[in-house]
């Protein structure tokens, strides 16, 4: 993407991958040299490429878990 840098810290995982070899993570991530924040999108091979997604503090991904542990999956 023109003109946003970019730094993944840390990758924390992979959620899943697609048959494109597109992969869903969960990274932290310095966006436009900002403090990190923790980040959920698809990124192609070698991370050139990203599709859209989220970005979360650690407050906002703590009350993520929250809600998710209290759903019935």
């Amino acid at each position: 993407m023109a003109g946003i840098k970019y730094e993944i810290i840390k990758t924390e995982g992979v959620i899943s991958e697609s048959s494109r070899g597109w992969t869903k993570e969960l990274n932290l991530i310095s966006w436009n040299d900002r403090p990190p924040k923790y980040d959920l999108r698809d990124w192609a091979a070698g991370h050139e490429k990203m599709g859209k997604g989220i970005t979360l503090s650690k407050e906002d991904l703590k009350n993520l878990r929250d809600i998710l542990n209290e759903m019935d999956l």
